[in-house]
């Protein structure tokens, strides 16, 4: 049994996540606060009901690239052309990136 590279997995953004773009091309996720848990907090501790959040410089380069389609390695190769040295290390750093984004359920596998 062949055991399965992390970087040849292929990540999706989940779809029900809104997310925009600003000018200068820094993205914002728009995430909804769902269930009885958040519709409480809500009420009676005026947490908000959408949270926004704003990524950084590399996240925003990335995250319109992940498509379910393009692997993380052809990911990798796309932030080095794009930011060089500034990423390295690239695939430790591109892989604890996706595992957080997984981890927050933002992206899932095909």
């Amino acid at each position: 049994m062949k055991k399965e590279n992390y970087l040849e997995r292929k990540p999706c953004r989940r779809p029900d996540i809104r997310w925009t773009t600003d000018e200068e091309g820094v993205v914002t996720l728009e995430i909804e606060n769902k269930g009885v848990f958040n519709r409480v907090a809500q009420k009676l501790l005026k947490k908000p009901k959408i949270t926004y959040i704003h990524l950084d410089k590399m996240g925003s380069f990335i995250w319109p690239l992940i498509d379910g389609k393009t692997d993380i390695i052809a990911l990798g190769e796309k932030v080095e052309a794009y930011f060089g040295e500034e990423a390295h290390p690239l695939y430790e750093r591109l892989s604890e990136y996706i595992r957080i984004l997984e981890s927050y359920t933002f992206v899932q596998f095909n």
